[in-house]
C-alpha cells in the first residue's frame, strides 16, 4: 500500500492523504458472502441515542469474514484481494478446493494465487492458521483466538501483529499490539504473519467531511456547553471545568480513569499491563 496526496485546489486537499489501493484486485465484492448491515445510529431498540456523535455515513454492505478458520486442511487459493468499508484492513476472498468461497482478513504479503490452509500440521507461512502450541517461538501472529473454536476477537486491525513469546503448560504467552503481555490458551488459533495495509495509520483524512462519510457526526466539547447539559459547562469567558477532573456527560471520572473490573477473571491471564498512556490534564481534551 502507498499513500496518495492531491494537489491543494482546496484546504481539504492540501491536507488530506488517501490509500493508493494499489494491492486492490476486484471492486464489487462476492455476492455471496455479503449481508445487509443495519445502521442504528448511535441508537438503542427504542430509538434512544446510546452512543453520542454516530449517524449519516455512506451505505455499506457487511461482508462476511472467516475468523474461524475452521476448514482444516483443505487447501485455498487466494482469488482476490478486496476493500472493505466495515474495518481498515483489506480482505482476501479464498476458493477451496471443494469449492467454498470464504473471506479471510489479508495478511500483509500475501499474493493473489498463493496457496494458505489451516490445520494443526500447516506449515508456518504467511496466511496459514494454526493452533498456537505449534507456532514456533518468535513467530508474528494476528487473528488471535481468546476462546478455542470461538474465532479470531483480538490483533485484527491494519498493521496488527502479536509474537509469541513464552509457552508453559496449557497456556501460550503473546505480546500484544498494546504491549501487553498476556497468557492465552494453546488450542487457540491464530494466524501467521501481521495484518496487511500498514500504511493506514500514516493517512490523513484533510477534512471533517470524510468523517461524515464514515458515519461520524462532529464532536461539541464539555466546557462549552450549558451547565444542564454537560458537568464542564457554564461559567463565564473560557472558565475552567469546575471540578478535580475531567468527567463524562454522566458525572463519571474520564480520560485515564480505570474502567476495568477489579475482579475479573481473565486478569490472571496477564502477565503485563499495556504500557501507560500520559494522562491530559485540566487544558486538554475534555469529554
Amino acid at each position: 500500500m502507498g499513500i496518495r496526496s492531491y494537489r491543494p485546489y482546496t484546504p481539504g486537499t492540501r491536507q488530506g492523504t488517501v490509500s493508493d489501493f494499489a494491492e486492490i484486485t476486484r471492486g464489487e465484492p462476492e455476492k455471496s458472502l455479503v449481508e445487509f448491515k443495519h445502521r442504528p445510529k448511535g441508537r438503542n431498540n427504542r430509538g434512544v441515542i446510546t452512543s453520542r456523535r454516530r449517524g449519516g455515513g455512506h451505505k455499506q454492505l457487511y461482508r462476511i469474514i472467516d475468523f474461524r478458520r475452521d476448514k482444516r486442511n483443505i487447501p485455498a487459493k487466494v482469488a482476490t484481494i478486496e476493500y472493505d468499508p466495515n474495518r481498515n484492513a483489506r480482505i482476501a476472498l479464498l476458493y477451496y478446493q471443494d469449492g467454498e468461497k470464504r473471506y479471510i482478513l489479508h495478511p500483509d504479503k500475501l499474493a493473489v494465487g498463493t496457496t494458505v490452509i489451516s490445520g494443526p500440521e500447516a506449515p508456518i507461512e504467511i496466511g496459514n492458521a494454526l493452533p498456537l502450541k505449534n507456532i514456533p517461538l518468535g513467530t508474528n501472529v494476528h487473528n488471535v483466538e481468546l476462546i478455542p473454536g470461538r474465532g479470531g476477537q483480538i490483533v485484527r486491525a491494519a498493521g496488527a501483529t502479536a509474537q509469541v513469546v513464552a509457552k508453559e503448560g496449557d497456556y501460550v504467552t503473546l505480546k500484544l499490539p498494546s504491549t501487553e503481555v498476556r497468557m492465552i490458551r494453546r488450542d487457540c488459533y491464530a494466524t501467521i504473519g501481521q495484518v496487511g495495509n500498514l500504511e493506514h495509520r500514516n493517512l490523513s483524512l484533510g477534512k471533517a467531511g470524510r468523517n461524515r462519510h464514515r458515519g461520524r457526526r462532529p464532536k461539541v466539547r464539555g466546557s462549552v456547553m450549558n451547565p444542564v447539559d454537560h458537568p464542564h459547562g457554564g461559567g463565564e469567558g473560557r472558565a475552567p471545568i469546575g471540578r478535580s477532573g475531567p468527567v463524562t456527560p454522566w458525572g463519571k471520572p474520564a480520560l485515564g480513569a480505570k474502567t476495568r473490573k477489579k475482579k475479573k477473571q481473565s486478569s490472571a491471564l496477564i502477565v503485563r499491563r499495556r504500557r501507560k498512556t500520559s494522562k491530559r490534564g485540566r487544558g486538554g481534551r475534555q469529554s
